[in-house]
């Protein structure tokens, strides 16, 4: 007489921007389940309000996906790709493998929540488990509050907060083996949904700089601590010097955690300065206040955070706007950091700011418009994080930049770039010019611009506002708002 014994039912683990097995509180729940775990991709529709952001970002998940498939393999299983709406999808994977539980990591953007909750709700009528798991964010939006249970409205009583909550958990390490099914569903080719740019190949030179994927996270992170680190907190704000972590595009699709991050720094105070740590610490807990925010503003990517800014009198002017979104604007170091986001779907952080500056105070464009540009081009696109910042630039945000705190690109170049070599990188036609006019090359005598081969209006743009003229515009504009209240 022969015994059959039957396997139990599997999980679905749905994969989101939590692409890693490293410090993955859901995949964490799945594997010690005993239950055969089946991971899965949904590529959703929508993408610009949940998922993948922009052209730039598909490029990175396309790598990313691959990358996650390969490790995944590496310990015993395999990565389920499918694409339509997520409950249709997870519900047709529930029919066809017998799954009796689905789990995932929680997700913060407006979209995002209205999704999983309708699906939780519709699973669970359904007699499917169906859990979520936190993990993404060091902090979960609905629990840090002030003293009269309100929500975080500027930065440093939120950080202080934060450290007065104690040391975050520490990052779970990832699982050696994972409990394979006894039949594979069928899973969408990674190719067949285009994710590459082809014709043009715009991003021909992403790949010389980046590599998606968990692996590559992990080996940045231990190269940052182990280097920029040491100089972060002065060096990072000068573009033409490797001081920054270049973390930003992992994090934003999960390949590494905030909290592997932040345990990375434990115990380095005393090696590398208290300053480097506590300003990357601050860095980390800026992207979870922009999260505090969008939770809490679910309207933060299309409506002022202070709708003083409802009535600003923004200007319509497509020609400057394209000028600014191709680098040629004449102000190098503005022209400089939109080529580099070109060509590498990145940008310096002190250089964002200035760029944004530019178009929202020197040509009084709609922040929006901005906004919407960089989530489309940077890989490292994030729905908290890129609008949260444009706002802070513009005033209209939580915690903001003054507006009458409006950027000198010359002067910001001349500080930030001093020797021009950002500038030479990115802007090559004024690569042979004096660095006495490298930020400032509308100034400079012509015997110069002709030793540099520079032809003022054929090789590169005159500027194309008067930054002085540009500043106190805006000014004015602002002083057109009604007060507060």
């Amino acid at each position: 007489m022969t015994t059959s014994t039957k396997e139990p039912n599997p999980i679905l683990l749905w994969f989101r921007k939590d692409l890693r097995l490293d410090d993955n509180h859901a995949l964490q729940s799945a594997a010690t389940s005993s239950r055969p775990l089946i991971p899965v991709y949904i590529r959703e529709p929508g993408v610009t309000e949940r998922g993948p952001l922009g052209g730039a970002q598909e490029w990175w998940l396309h790598y990313s996906l691959a990358a996650l498939q390969i490790a995944l393999d590496a310990v015993g299983s395999k990565l389920i790709l499918r694409h339509g709406e997520a409950l249709t999808v997870l519900e047709k994977l529930v029919k066809e493998t017998g799954a009796e539980a689905v789990v995932w990591n929680r997700r913060y953007d407006p979209a995002g929540v209205e999704v999983d909750t309708q699906i939780k709700k519709a699973l669970r009528s359904k007699g499917i488990e169906a859990n979520s798991f936190a993990g993404q964010l060091l902090h979960e939006p609905t629990r840090l509050r002030t003293g009269t249970g309100n929500h975080y409205k500027t930065y440093t009583p939120f950080w202080r907060a934060f450290e007065q909550s104690g040391e975050p958990p520490f990052p779970i390490e990832a699982p050696r083996r994972l409990l394979a099914p006894g039949r594979w569903p069928q899973s969408d080719s990674l190719d067949a949904w285009s994710l590459l740019p082809a014709k043009p190949n715009w991003a021909s030179e992403f790949a010389d700089i980046w590599t998606p994927g968990e692996a590559a996270a992990l080996d940045k992170l231990k190269d940052f601590v182990d280097g920029a680190l040491n100089d972060y907190a002065i060096g990072r704000d000068f573009p033409d010097k490797p001081a920054t972590s270049l973390l930003s595009p992992h994090l934003a699709l999960g390949e590494i955690s905030p909290a592997r991050m932040w345990h990375a720094t434990r115990g380095l105070p005393d090696k590398v300065g208290t300053d480097n740590v506590v300003r990357f610490r601050k860095e980390i807990i800026w992207r979870e206040f922009c999260y505090h925010q969008l939770f809490h503003f679910p309207k933060l990517r299309t409506a002022n955070w202070n709708d003083r800014y409802d009535d600003f009198p923004w200007l319509s002017d497509a020609k400057r706007l394209k000028s600014w979104q191709r680098g040629q604007t004449g102000y190098p170091i503005v022209d400089a950091g939109m080529r580099q986001l070109w060509r590498h779907g990145w940008m310096h952080n002190r250089v964002r700011m200035i760029a944004a500056s530019f178009l929202i105070k020197d040509l009084l464009i709609d922040w929006r418009e901005g906004e919407a540009w960089f989530r489309d081009t940077l890989v490292d696109a994030d729905p908290a994080a890129n609008t949260a910042n444009w706002q802070w630039v513009a005033g209209s945000g939580a915690d903001a930049s003054p507006f009458f705190r409006i950027f000198n690109p010359v002067l910001q170049g001349e500080k930030f770039d001093p020797d021009g070599g950002y500038v030479r990188t990115f802007v090559p036609e004024l690569s042979k010019l004096d660095s006495k006019y490298i930020h400032r090359p509308f100034e400079a005598p012509d015997d110069v611009l002709k030793r540099a081969g520079i032809e003022l209006g054929r090789h590169y743009p005159r500027p194309i506002v008067d930054h002085a003229m540009a500043r106190q515009r805006a000014l004015a504009a602002h002083a057109s708002l009604k007060d507060d209240g």
